[in-house]
C-alpha cells in the first residue's frame, strides 16, 4: 500500500513519520525544488521541526505524477488556500479507486467555501475523508500519543485511514459529520487568537477556562446552524483542538493573540506575521464573512474582528464575557 501526502510543511512532514510506523512505502510531494532539496539534504526541515529525521524510506519529489502513481491514498496537508490549486491539478491525474484524506483545515476566503467541498468543486469522488484534532505537528513528529477525529461518509475509506494512520500512537474516532469537523477545525484558530489577547492582557487561567466555555457554547450553535451535528464539539476535532489551540504558547494563532494583548509594537505583530503561517488571519475574514452570508449571529467573531482589523480594544473582549447572555 503506497501513501502519498501533499505538502512539506511541518504537518505533512509529522504525519510522513507517523504513517511511516505502519507502511514502508510513503511519498512526500513539494511543488519547490529548493524545498526538495533541503528536506532532502538535512534529512527534514530544521527550521520548522528541530532534530526530527526523516527517515531515508520516505522519498521527496517534485513529480505530481511520479507522487500519486498507484498511491492508495492521497493525503492534502497544504495550507488552505492552496487546496483549490492542487485539487484542480489532481483532478485529471487521480483515479476512481483512490481515496483522499484532507489534513488542511481552514476556510477560502472569497467564496467562504470548507475544505472538503473545494476539493469536491474538481474532483468528483465519494472516497473522501477529514483529519482534525489536538495534535501539534511537533508533538506527532516526537511520537507523542494524539488522537485526531476521522469525518467520512466512506467505509471503504476510513478502513484505509485507519489501516495507514491509526496505531499505537494514533487514535482516530470516526464520525460522519464532516462539516461539523471541518468548522471545529477552522474556527478554533480564531478563538485561539482572542485566547491569547486574554493571556496577554495578564488575565488568569480562571478568565481563559471562562472563554474556552463560552466559545464551547458558541460553536455548538454555529455548527447547528450551518447543518452539522451539535454533539461534535465534543469530538477531538471540537473541545480537543480548542483547548489545545487556545491553551499553548506552540500555537501561532496564541502566540499573535498574546502579542496584541500585551501591546507589542505595530512593527513586531507586523513581522511576525509576515514571516509565520497563522491559519486563523486568514479564516477569520473567510468565517467573518460566512457568519454575514447565512445571517448566523455570533458576536465573539464580530469582536475578534474589529480587534484584528479595526483597532477595537481587546479589553472589551472581558466586557463581552461578562456582559454575554
Amino acid at each position: 500500500m503506497k501513501v502519498t501526502i501533499l505538502g512539506t510543511g511541518a504537518y505533512g512532514l509529522a504525519l510522513s513519520l507517523m504513517f511511516n510506523r505502519n507502511i514502508d512505502n510513503i511519498v512526500l510531494w513539494t511543488k519547490f525544488k529548493e524545498e526538495k532539496e533541503m528536506i532532502e539534504k538535512n534529512q527534514g526541515n530544521p527550521k520548522i521541526l528541530p532534530n526530527i529525521t526523516i527517515p531515508s524510506n520516505i522519498k521527496i519529489t517534485n513529480d505530481l505524477d511520479d507522487a500519486i502513481q498507484d498511491a492508495t491514498l492521497i493525503v492534502i496537508a497544504v495550507p488552505t488556500a492552496f487546496v483549490d490549486d492542487i485539487s484542480l491539478e489532481l483532478s485529471s491525474k487521480i483515479n476512481s479507486n483512490q481515496h483522499i484524506c484532507v489534513a488542511s483545515k481552514g476556510i477560502e476566503r472569497d467564496s467562504c467555501t470548507f475544505v472538503h467541498d473545494i476539493v469536491l468543486r474538481h474532483i468528483k469522488t465519494d472516497n473522501l475523508a477529514i483529519i482534525s484534532g489536538p495534535s501539534f505537528a511537533t508533538d506527532i513528529a516526537n511520537m507523542n500519543p494524539v488522537g485526531l477525529s476521522l469525518a467520512t461518509n466512506n467505509s471503504e475509506t476510513e478502513a484505509v485511514i485507519k489501516a495507514t494512520l491509526q496505531n499505537d500512537l494514533l487514535k482516530l474516532r470516526t464520525t460522519d459529520d464532516i462539516i461539523g469537523v471541518e468548522i471545529c477545525g477552522s474556527i478554533k484558530n480564531v478563538i485561539a487568537i482572542a485566547a491569547g489577547m486574554i493571556s496577554g492582557m495578564g488575565y488568569p487561567e480562571s478568565t481563559q477556562a471562562m472563554f474556552i466555555t463560552e466559545s464551547l457554547h458558541d460553536i455548538r450553535s454555529l455548527i447547528d446552524a450551518l447543518g452539522g451535528k451539535k454533539n461534535t464539539i465534543l469530538s477531538f476535532a471540537g473541545f480537543g483542538d480548542l483547548l489545545l489551540t487556545a491553551t499553548s504558547t506552540k500555537s501561532r494563532n496564541f502566540k499573535l493573540g498574546y502579542l496584541i494583548g500585551n501591546n507589542t509594537s505595530k512593527d513586531k505583530i507586523d513581522e511576525y506575521i509576515n514571516t509565520t503561517t497563522i491559519e486563523g488571519l486568514y479564516t477569520l475574514k473567510s468565517i467573518h464573512k460566512l457568519l454575514r452570508n447565512k445571517e448566523v449571529d455570533m458576536p465573539i467573531i464580530n469582536l475578534i474582528y474589529d480587534i484584528i482589523y479595526n483597532g477595537a480594544n481587546p479589553l472589551e473582549l472581558i466586557t463581552f464575557l461578562i456582559e454575554k447572555k
